[in-house]
Formats: C-alpha cells, structure tokens, sequence
C-alpha cells in the first residue's frame, strides 16, 4: 500500500517538476541541467510533507526525519542532475526524455531509502 500512495504522491510532486521545468525552459534562456535541479528542489519540498503524513505516515521528529530527507533528496539531485547532464548536454537528447530516464531512476533509490531509513522509527509499517 506504501507504494501505491509513494507512486501517487510521487506523481503530484513529478507534475510539478515538469511543469515548473517546461516554463522555466520557455522562459529563460539558462541551462536546462541548472533548470531541472531548481524544478526538482521545488518538488521536493512537496514532496516530504507528503510523504511524511500521508505516505508513511510517520511519527518520526521532523528535525531528523526532514534531515534525512534532505540527505536522500540531495543523492536524488546528484542522480538527477547527474542524468541530465549526461543526457542532455553530452548525448544531445531533448530533455523531457533526459527527465523522465532521471525521474525512474530516483523513483525507486527515493522509496526504499525513504521506507526503510527516512520515515523509519524503527517499527516497520
């Protein structure tokens, strides 16, 4: 069921991620590898609030559960921006493709460090 909700709220803040992407890249001229890190921290900030009472509902303190997050979200940022950068800047391929390779990608390192370490109290649910 945890995964059935992490896909659903996944999906919401991936939403936001790639509309956020698409206009920045529409209106700006900066780098879409920058472009994407900025929609993915966006996202990311929805994504913990969502995740932590909804998801998993957990009953971690946030000052270590929102830590944690940071540091698997950062590893989640490196992977992404380390994907498009690939992708994108070195392969030439359009960057809504790039997006969605990084986008399953951090998908699943998101979940299970997120399960069994983020919103982990040490009761598994």
């Amino acid at each position: 069921m945890n995964f059935i909700k992490f896909i659903g709220v996944g999906g919401i803040a991936t939403a936001i991620q790639y509309v956020l992407l698409i206009l920045l890249v529409e209106v700006t001229s900066a780098s879409v590898v920058l472009l994407s890190a900025i929609a993915f921290t966006v996202s990311a900030i929805f994504n913990y609030l969502m995740n932590y009472y909804f998801t998993f509902e957990s009953d971690a303190k946030h000052g270590v559960a929102s830590i944690k997050f940071v540091v698997v979200a950062s590893c989640g940022l490196m992977f992404n921006t380390g994907i498009m950068h690939l992708m994108v800047e070195i392969q030439n391929i359009h960057y809504l493709v790039s997006q969605i390779t990084a986008t399953i990608v951090v998908l699943f390192w998101n979940f299970f460090i997120h399960k069994y370490w983020t919103y982990n109290t040490g009761q598994l649910k």
